[in-house]
């Protein structure tokens, strides 16, 4: 496989702005000052991606108590977002990036293996960004199901 630009702990969150479900533009920068849990999945209203979005959903008041809120990013369009959104009641903003030039600089996007066979697709990846901006925990190839109870088990006191 090909080497991909990953991020470290430590790291500057590459900035972005992006339309959520409704259009409106949500940038990075609208977080400085707050810790965010930034995930990227690979399509809306899929199985895993479904079950983790829930889990997301189900623990925002966890994360929050934690002091943090939660972004999601995927390659899809704003509709379809919207549509997902709604369907599963979820409560924190879905990002299009639909050229996936958000995915790739986070290095979200990229060759990977599935089922045995290398494609190129979204790298399921979570990461915390603290409240300047900087990566301090970046996960890559992380599980649909599952993810989000380890994750809350691993935050930072």
């Amino acid at each position: 496989m090909t080497e991909q630009k990953r991020l470290s702990p430590g790291d500057q969150a590459p900035a972005f702005t992006l339309p959520d479900s409704g259009g409106k533009p949500v940038s990075l920068s609208d977080y400085l000052g707050r810790s965010v849990v930034v995930y990227f999945y690979p399509a809306a209203s899929t199985p895993g991606c479904t079950k983790q979005a829930c889990d997301f959903r189900d623990s925002t008041a966890a994360l929050a108590s934690a002091g943090y809120e939660v972004v999601g990013i995927s390659p899809d369009k704003p509709e379809k977002l919207a549509a997902f959104a709604a369907a599963e009641g979820l409560d924190f903003p879905l990002l299009a990036d639909v050229d996936r030039e958000v995915l790739t600089r986070w290095g979200a996007y990229g060759e990977k293996l599935n089922y045995g066979r290398r494609i190129m697709g979204v790298i399921r990846s979570t990461f915390l960004v603290d409240p300047e901006g900087k990566i301090t925990k970046a996960m890559y190839n992380v599980r649909a199901t599952g993810h989000v109870a380890k994750l809350l088990r691993e935050l930072p006191a």
